[in-house]
């Protein structure tokens, strides 16, 4: 009886791996297919087998944007916070849920420090949400590299820009910025996808 408990016990716990797994998948699948209540509707199906892991699901943070739970995100992107120090990312989420519940002023008054990110051109992403840096600058700073690497660069520097003006209410440079990361500066990773995303839910 004994063993037979174990090995069920193991089972069960394979299967409880697996189920997870799954869940993340389709959440991610989900966000990709711009449909981000699906998406969290998943995220949340693993986080009720594994709860353990919500500060390392910052893919949740981003669906929860797209679906209009600002609070929610805010809190998704705080918790990740305690995870993940030092990415200009997670700030720039959570500036930007902040920004859509509350305000860009009440955005900036709460916007994470990072120090220790070097990766082009965070640095100055973080400082254009803090409004210390100029759109330009963004741009100027990607502009480092060749080939796939630059294209990368531009490709992030556009996605910002895009979600910077859509949360000042500039939806016109939103458009222009965000498109330009969807198609000119077209990335495969899962902040292009965002950019993607972004314009289908859009209709750009």
């Amino acid at each position: 009886m004994k063993v037979f408990a174990a090995l069920l016990l193991l089972s069960l716990t394979a299967f409880a791996e697996e189920t997870a797994r799954s869940a993340f998948e389709r959440g991610v699948q989900m966000f990709y297919d711009a449909k981000p209540k699906e998406s969290v509707e998943a995220f949340d199906a693993l986080l009720k087998l594994e709860p353990e892991v919500k500060p390392q699901l910052w893919q949740r943070g981003l669906s929860l944007y797209y679906t209009g739970d600002f609070k929610a995100g805010r809190e998704q992107f705080e918790t990740h916070q305690t995870y993940n120090t030092n990415d200009v990312e997670n700030a720039a989420w959570h500036f930007l849920c902040v920004a859509k519940a509350d305000g860009v002023k009440a955005a900036r008054q709460v916007l994470i420090p990072i120090e220790g990110d070097a990766r082009v051109p965070m640095k100055q992403v973080h400082e254009l949400f803090a409004g210390k840096a100029k759109p330009e600058d963004v741009l100027k700073a990607a502009e480092l590299g060749e080939g796939n690497e630059l294209r990368n660069h531009r490709c992030y520097a556009h996605l910002y820009l895009g979600l910077y003006f859509e949360a000042i209410g500039d939806n016109a440079k939103a458009k222009e910025h965000m498109v330009k990361a969807a198609t000119d500066y077209k990335m495969d990773h899962y902040m292009g996808k965002v950019a993607q995303v972004h314009v289908k839910l859009r209709g750009w």
